[in-house]
């Protein structure tokens, strides 16, 4: 049987992958999936793709650009998710913040640098017309460290996926000030150049079999409820996320929202105004 490892957040969007699995999707095409989880998020999944330590991950697209441009040894290799992430504004709940407009001058906290909580940010800021300075961030590493650094006004800012995080806001360990919607597709697949370059037919069967799955997922009736369940969340919170939420069943990715991505990053200082790639250099084409 063929290995694979591919990495992902502990978070709903991916539970095509882990159903796929369990129905014995993978086994069936002769693939034997790994799967690891990275609770640090896209920064943690761009080190392990740097590292070696995966094949393939479903990561922000925002973050994968831009390291990709910085040196990533991997390509964009087809779309996940083809609707934006909404992302919660969040800070501690004795924390005096009430308001979005209040957070541009505080100290964020952050997974990690190249995190989706630290790009989204600096895009949140650029748009706002009022830019963060590296001063300003505080790596926390995932959402139990947010948790400890709100809660002792360590720092005040933080974002993360908005129903992720709703447990905490309906339990009274978080305060959700705003909201702010990715201008783009949220996630994408990328796959190491090595393991493209050693199997490529390996990785196109990996695709097929989430595909499929993404299909039956976005049409099974019980899908909100097997959700809420897994992750412990509100039906009627879980019905609205699924509801906005589209799974891609095709690869291709555009080129144009790959050139939006890396204008607005240039712009927002996470990229060099230098710092770019052709579209080809950063997505290839497996079909």
């Amino acid at each position: 049987m063929r290995k694979i490892k591919v990495g992902g957040v502990p978070e709903h969007f991916n539970l095509p992958w882990h159903l796929a699995a369990e129905q014995g999707h993978f086994s069936a095409a002769d693939i034997d999936l790994e799967w690891q989880f990275y609770g640090g998020g896209t920064g943690a999944m761009t080190k392990a793709l740097r590292a070696g330590e995966v094949d393939m991950c479903i990561l922000l697209t925002e973050g994968i650009v831009a390291d990709i441009i910085k040196g990533n040894p991997s390509y964009i290799i087809s779309k996940y998710i083809e609707t934006p992430l909404l992302w919660g504004i969040h800070t501690g709940i004795n924390n005096s913040l009430e308001r979005h407009e209040q957070i541009y001058d505080q100290q964020y906290a952050i997974s990690r640098f190249g995190s989706g909580s630290h790009l989204m940010a600096q895009v949140d800021a650029f748009y706002n017309e009022t830019p963060l300075q590296d001063a300003q961030f505080e790596v926390i590493r995932n959402l139990d460290g947010a948790l400890e650094s709100l809660g002792k006004l360590e720092t005040d800012v933080f974002y993360w996926e908005k129903f992720t995080t709703k447990p905490y806001v309906d339990g009274g360990q978080l305060k959700r000030i705003g909201e702010y919607p990715t201008p783009w597709p949220c996630f994408v697949i990328a796959a190491t150049k090595e393991i493209i370059a050693r199997d490529a037919q390996l990785v196109k069967d990996t695709l097929g079999v989430i595909y499929q799955m993404n299909k039956e997922f976005m049409a099974h009736p019980e899908a909100a409820k097997l959700v809420s369940k897994r992750f412990e969340q509100q039906e009627a919170d879980v019905l609205e996320w699924f509801g906005s939420t589209l799974w891609s069943t095709s690869s291709q990715v555009s080129s144009a929202m790959i050139e939006k991505v890396i204008y607005t990053l240039q712009n927002a200082g996470v990229l060099e105004e230098n710092q770019s790639l052709p579209v080809d250099q950063l997505v290839k084409e497996l079909w």
